[in-house]
This record gives structure tokens, sequence and C-alpha cells, in this order.
């Protein structure tokens, strides 16, 4: 599939019964009503739990003991675990969705006991851990075999953890070497440095986090008021490589951003959620609970553990409507329905894989446009041509935006002005009138 990939991650020991059995017509249902093209499962492969070095109970996905395994706690079954594993990849299939687990090139568990090269100490504080050798000629292989295990499963591609910590070449050379055996295999790389996306490209990953661009800058508009003349900036500064770039506001390693560490509530970031989805064609991920306004407010760290068993409320909410068909509580309903309305616009061929035009230069010395806290853009076909205002201050904003000629023409546009407003903290829409 060509252009914007909507992503789903979800750790599915907090889903439902924390079953296999619980990825079922109705939650695929669910997100299929979404448009989620992909999910990401985390926390399948085996890993460390009920030993002293684990961290917390049952303990991190990311401290792999068995790459050929997966964790007996998600079957119903324990005995039949692998089956049960590849029958929810086949249900997913059959509801027209793919499937993604973690891939995890730089460390082990602590206690691992397979065949992969592995060193005695571990990076930072993942004392759970332990570095894999891949300065030993036998690790390439290994870990091919490893992607050759799950891809087998009937997985569509692979979440890769850590890859700055690894050589790229290496990982380049096992992307290369699978992409014949399973065609169409998706590769995602957690990439935090804007001076490397080039070198893991060059890789053959598909997709890249980009942390320290988009989520960063956003971030630190809603907590800090940074400019957002730096979304231009990071554009500029990503060039061709902006399509295969992974917006997201939420992962298991970042704060809720309905947490009080975060923006604290929906309504707060809403031009910033409309820019990650609907800018560009770059794909974009949601985190399970983040659509009703989860905010792990049971955690005290804004972030809902991957070492724990625990209850977000926001996710039990959600599961009551997936399987129960219960009423959603009205605020979380509200968040809910709003995120289907940018959802529903971003799947559009326009959003997917349309043309985007910056139009925040041309607009710099328009009344009522404030560089800083607004961002407008524009996205173009054959077909269709949309605006879109995202207001990052605290104030209605309302502007009379001005186009060039050059885009005016590009877009095949018949007017050549739009008066837009916006609310505080959020965004707007205006579809184009184009020429027949």
């Amino acid at each position: 599939m060509q252009g914007k990939k909507i992503i789903y991650q979800v750790l599915p020991r907090l889903w439902g019964s924390g079953r296999f059995s619980d990825w079922d017509e109705p939650a695929f249902g669910y997100l299929r009503s979404l448009g989620v093209d992909y999910i990401w499962f985390t926390g399948i492969p085996r890993h460390a739990t009920g030993k002293d070095f684990v961290k917390g109970n049952p303990g991190s996905p990311y401290a792999v003991t068995d790459w050929f395994d997966v964790n007996p706690y998600l079957a119903v079954n324990p005995a039949s675990r692998i089956d049960e594993f590849k029958a929810m990849v086949a249900r997913a299939h059959d509801c027209g969705m793919k499937c993604l687990i973690d891939f995890i090139p730089n460390h082990v568990a602590a206690d691992y006991a397979g065949s992969i090269p592995v060193l005695s100490w571990h990076d930072g504080d993942w004392t759970d851990t332990r570095k894999v050798n891949w300065n030993d000629p036998r690790t390439p292989g290994e870990m091919l075999d490893v992607l050759r295990f799950w891809a087998a499963t009937g997985v569509d591609g692979f979440r890769c953890d850590m890859v700055e910590l690894v050589p790229s070449d290496k990982l380049g050379h096992i992307i290369k070497a699978m992409r014949p055996e399973f065609p169409g295999i998706l590769f995602m790389a957690e990439v935090y440095g804007r001076e490397n996306y080039g070198r893991y490209l060059d890789s053959g990953f598909d997709l890249l986090y980009d942390k320290s661009g988009a989520y960063d800058i956003l971030r630190d508009i809603i907590q800090n008021g940074r400019s957002a003349r730096e979304l231009t900036w990071n554009w500029q500064f990503l060039g061709g490589m902006q399509p295969s770039m992974l917006n997201f506001l939420e992962n298991h390693d970042e704060q809720r951003l309905s947490s009080l560490q975060f923006a604290g509530n929906p309504d707060a970031a809403w031009a910033a959620i409309a820019f990650a989805l609907l800018f560009n064609t770059a794909s974009f991920m949601l985190y399970f609970g983040q659509e009703v306004g989860e905010d792990a407010s049971e955690s005290g760290n804004g972030r809902t553990s991957i070492f724990d068993w625990s209850t977000p409320a926001g996710v039990s909410d959600l599961s009551q409507l997936v399987y129960k068909g219960a009423s959603l509580p009205p605020a979380r309903n509200e968040v809910l329905s709003s995120y289907r309305e940018l959802l529903t616009i971003a799947r559009r061929p326009v959003f997917r894989n349309g043309a985007t035009w910056d139009l925040c230069y041309c607009n710099a010395g328009t009344e009522g446009f404030d560089p800083d806290r607004h961002f407008v853009f524009a996205r173009y076909d054959d077909d269709e041509a949309w605006l879109v205002l995202c207001n990052f201050g605290s104030s209605r904003a309302s502007v009379a935006i001005s186009f060039p000629d050059e885009f005016r023409h590009a877009a095949g546009l018949v007017s050549t002005g739009s008066s837009i407003e916006a609310p505080p903290h959020g965004y707007a829409l205006m579809k184009f009138n184009k020429k027949q």
C-alpha cells in the first residue's frame, strides 16, 4: 500500500482479558472502523518473568528470553500458544489488517540461553538485559533466523527497537535478505537522532520514528510555547525523507498525551494531532486508549506501565465498548468522535497520497496569522484540494489566507483566498473549489 499508513500499537496483556483470543471480530472490527492498516502487538516474543532481575511483574517485553516462543500468559491453552498466536494473525488478515511485532536487535534478557552471541553487560539502566554482540560473525545469521521464524507465522512486519545501538550496515544486510523471501514485509525503526535518518533509510527501513523532529517539536509547542515555525524547518530538513516518517504523540516509551505530565487533556492538543495526522503523507501511530483520552492516571508518571499488570481506566472503558457494546462516558465518547472525524479525513486519497504545500511562508504578514502559534498548509491531488489551519494558540484564530499564484496553479484552484477560523488549540479544515 502506498502513502500514509495508520498503525495502532497495543499491549495485548492489557487489552480485554489479556489473551490472543480477545482479538476477534469485535476487536478487529473496531480498529477497522478507525481506518487502521497495521496493528503493532507489543510483548509477543517470550520475555523474562518471575526472576530476581526482572523489572516489575510480569516484566518487560523488551527483555526477550526465548526468541522462538510467545508469552504463555497470552494463551488460553499455554501448550498451544504458538498456534493461538498464528490464529490471531490469520483473523487479523481475514479482517483486512496487517500485524507487526517487535524485533529487538540490541539486547536480550539477562537469562537468555539461546544461540545469539551475547556480551556480559547491558546498556544504561536496562539491568534486565544483556547486550547482543554484533561483532560476532554469527550474529547476523542468528538474527535473520529470528526474523524468518516470525515472518513464517504470518506477521507482516517488525517494529525494530533501538536500532541506533546496532550497526546499520548489518541490519541492512538482514533486511535485504528478507525481501525476496517475504515480499511486502515492513520494517519500522525506532530512531531518535535526525542526523541518523538517512543512514537507516539507506539500510532498507520503510518507516522511521520522527522523534527528534515532529514529536519533540509538537510536544514543546504544547508545553513550552515553542514556535510553530520549527514545523516548517523540520519539513525542510526531511525533504524527500518525509513520506518515510512515522508521526506519533504517544507510544509505550512516552507519556500519555492526555496525562498531567504532557498536555493535561485532549482539548489542549487537537492542533498537534491534526498536524501529525494530516501533514504530508507521513504515517501515523495511535497508542491503545489514546483515542478515548487515556491519561495513565493509575501510574503516577503519565505512562502506561510496560513492566506491570495494570488497569488503565480508558482502556477498560474501551473494552466495555468493544466487547459489550456499552456506552463510553461522555467525555471519552467526545474524544473518540473527534479522532474518528480526523481519521476519516486522513483516509481520503488526497490526504493519504496527495501533494502538500506549506503556506506559512506566504502568510507571515497576513492579518490574524501568528507564525509562532499557527501552522497552515494545503493538501491536493487531481480530484480535491483542502486547506488545514492548526492553531496552537490559546485564543481563536481568524485568518484570510493568502495563496501564491504557483500554488493556485498547481492545485487547480478557482478562488485566490479563503478566510478560515480555528478554535484555541484546535484546527479547521476547508475544501477548495477546483477548476473543472
